[in-house]
């Protein structure tokens, strides 16, 4: 998947977004790239989330929005840690 940044250091863009969550480009990278990891849709936004783990230990929330299909690419919204979800019985 490509993943579309904005500048470091433009105000209010998804690269300063997610840095104030503690969380790096590299690791959303890691989550939406990963195939294994669960995608579904955000209650509050209606935009896709991905759930995964990172080789740094973390389990993330990234939201996303898909900018385009072929190639597919994708404009992270925000990243946040999130507890591991549990499967409801």
């Amino acid at each position: 998947m490509h993943i579309i940044w904005d500048l470091e250091d433009e105000p209010g863009g998804n690269y300063q977004h997610i840095i104030e969550h503690d969380v790096s480009p590299e690791e959303v990278e890691e989550v939406l790239n990963n195939p294994a990891n669960s995608t579904g849709t955000s209650r509050s936004s209606g935009q896709p989330i991905t759930f995964g783990w990172t080789s740094t230990g973390k389990h993330l929330a990234v939201i996303w929005e898909l900018v385009e299909e072929e190639p597919r690419t994708a404009y992270p919204i925000t990243a946040y840690p999130v507890p591991e979800r549990r499967s409801r019985r």
